[in-house]
């Protein structure tokens, strides 16, 4: 299978720029590899819990197409076969943050 690659320092950013692109309801937070749901604000209001996961991009971002209604609530997105670095991390909490709390899903 052969992929097309424009720059191998920038494939974990324009896959997630892509992503939001065509998908209305995920935004992108600035600077950080995080996807996180358009309506979060609606989400933290409602005193709903946010839910926040994430890993290495080898394939793709695929916990990106996790982020929804029911479902993650921000997605940290680490470069090719890396985890994602702490200061995303700390940004996609600080961004989902609401009165619930949030709940960090770490797999390994």
């Amino acid at each position: 299978m052969k992929k097309l690659i424009n720059d191998p320092a920038r494939v974990v950013p324009e896959m997630l720029e892509g992503l939001v692109a065509i998908d209305p309801r995920l935004s992108l937070l600035d600077g950080e590899p995080v996807v996180v749901r358009s309506d979060i604000a609606a989400a933290r209001a409602r005193g709903e819990v946010a839910l926040i996961s994430g890993g290495g991009s080898g394939h793709e971002p695929a916990h990106a197409c996790y982020v929804g209604p029911g479902m993650l609530s921000a997605a940290v997105c680490g470069d090719v076969f890396t985890s994602p670095g702490t200061d995303a991390v700390l940004a996609a909490i600080r961004a989902v943050a609401g009165p619930a709390g949030v709940l960090v899903i770490v797999k390994n």
